[in-house]
């Protein structure tokens, strides 16, 4: 088995994982540290002789996970990208490229969970991960406010860009087909990958886009951005005209106003920045008109994504029918919604209540919230985003993940993340075990998402022999796959509660379900 290849930046030595090769810690851009603090990415320097690709780098810079509790180590010099291919030849394989969710704030693609050797070995395909810029270090947004500071908050997705960039120029040189991309992600990677959908820039860079709990509901306005600017301002005790010096402040100092000045429990502050110039200001406006048009698209959530939030959320587990409304109306639904939205709490929570009902599922305050804020946050957007880009390119197709976790004593369910290991075939890795405790009755759905996701890569159609009836996404049928302890294509799933939210926001939906 070769673990050598050659790239334009100089040669590179791999190792092996199993029965693949692993090219890790390969550095797509230079080190955004000093003068490229809070700037684009610059093409990485070439090095001379064999450079061991061995060690995975670092991640980007970062806080303990808010629900996790776990730490990484993290580093600005963070910008590099890890290939697994079943050979180091001239194939030309299907290639992944996977990016990590973590609210913009945590993450890295070297996780465990996503591990790409299974994967590439399974379906003959080449996997890359990467890490990109984090938090205020990737999305802090200066150049309306600060002179000398002229970053756009975008700059973590340039990262992403970046990469991609890298793949369609370098990935030849593992067995890798530039002719045919497919990006994947979850959460955070996925709502970059919708900012990408909607992206000039982006277009010729991929081919196929896989969005797993993510939409173009995750990005912000620049007025939102700028006010997360002025408060790491006020907090580092600078003036917009001083705002340069922020890139002499030492990363962990960063860090540390980033923790204290918007911690993730205010909400997601730190994201892609619709600014009209890199993201068109109405994201999910240029999708409906065509700007990934014959891009083949697979987009789904889990049925129960609120679920993971809940140490973040503790207040849910006391929640009686009286503050179930009172969250309902409080600003936590409101935010990101728009002017011109129209939500009655108590129509929700009667919806909500008949069609629970109606299906023999608890109605518990608490699970009228997780079932509405799983919704509205996640699979509503997700499927506003397939009904648009369905009346462009006909292979979209919707899935729904519906296995119920063990873990947590059974409250994580079918909750944010839990099908990430699903997806790589990597149950056995100590931090898939979390979502996925070992022994958890799982049956062939592993290898059925699997084939899945690899079948689309390869032909731009997820549907399999075990997969049968999965159609294409439309407004008439909105077939939708779901991906449980049982299989099977179902039309409209969920309906009252989808329909509840389209009229909730009227014709507007695309301005921020």
């Amino acid at each position: 088995m070769d673990l050598e290849t050659t790239t334009t930046y100089g040669d590179l030595r791999g190792s092996r994982d199993n029965d693949a090769v692993v090219f890790c810690g390969i550095p797509y851009a230079r080190p955004p540290i000093g003068p490229l603090r809070f700037a684009p990415p610059e093409p990485p320097e070439p090095w001379s002789g064999i450079r061991e690709a061995t060690t995975f780098g670092p991640a980007a810079m970062q806080p303990a996970s808010p629900i996790l509790g776990t730490s990484l180590a993290s580093s600005e010099d963070c910008l590099t990208l890890n290939v697994w291919t079943p050979a180091v030849d001239d194939s030309r394989r299907p290639v992944l490229v996977w990016f990590h969710g973590g609210a913009y704030i945590t993450g890295t693609g070297s996780s465990g969970s996503f591990h790409g050797a299974i994967m590439a070995r399974r379906g003959d395909v080449v996997v890359v991960t990467l890490n990109y810029r984090l938090g205020l270090f990737g999305y802090l947004r200066g150049i309306d406010i600060c002179d000398g500071l002229p970053s756009t908050g975008n700059e973590g997705l340039l990262d992403q860009l970046a990469a991609l960039a890298w793949v369609k120029e370098q990935i030849a040189a593992f067995g890798g087909n530039p002719d045919n991309v497919t990006v994947f992600g979850q959460s955070a990677g996925a709502g970059s990958i919708a900012a990408m959908l909607a992206m000039p820039r982006a277009r010729g860079l991929f081919h196929k886009a896989i969005l797993q709990s993510g939409s173009a509901m995750t990005l912000q306005t620049p007025a939102a951005a700028n006010r997360v600017m002025e408060a790491i301002l006020a907090d580092a005790q600078l003036a917009p005209h001083e705002a340069a010096r922020l890139r002499d402040l030492p990363a962990a100092q960063l860090l540390d106003i980033q923790t204290r000045v918007t911690p993730r429990a205010a909400g997601g502050l730190y994201r892609p920045v619709a600014d009209g110039k890199e993201i068109p200001a109405d994201p999910l406006g240029a999708i409906a008109s065509g700007s990934s048009a014959g891009i083949p698209v697979l987009i789904g959530t889990n049925l129960e994504e609120r679920k993971f939030f809940r140490p973040i959320d503790p207040e849910v587990e006391s929640l009686t029918d009286e503050g179930l409304l009172a969250q309902l109306s409080g600003a936590r639904m409101d935010a990101k919604v728009g002017d011109d939205v129209v939500f009655d709490p108590s129509k929700a929570v009667a919806v909500y209540r008949q069609a629970r009902s109606g299906r023999g599922e608890s109605i518990t305050p608490q699970e009228l919230w997780l079932a509405i804020v799983s919704d509205r946050r996640y699979r509503v957007p997700a499927m506003l985003l397939a009904e648009l880009q369905s009346a462009h390119t006909p292979d979209t197709y919707a899935y729904l993940f519906t296995w119920q976790s063990p873990a947590w004593d059974g409250l994580l369910g079918a909750g944010h993340n839990v099908e990430i290991p699903f997806v790589f075939g990597t149950l056995d890795a100590p931090d898939s075990q979390y979502f996925v405790p070992a022994g958890s009755p799982v049956g062939k759905l592993p290898t059925q998402i699997q084939d899945a996701w690899i079948a689309f890569a390869r032909t731009g159609n997820p549907q399999t022999p075990q997969l049968l009836g999965w159609e294409a996404y439309s407004a008439s049928r909105r077939c939708t796959m779901l991906l449980g302890p049982s299989c099977g294509p179902v039309n409209a799933p969920y309906e009252a509660e989808r329909q509840f939210w389209a009229t909730a926001v009227g014709g507007a939906a695309r301005a921020g379900i």
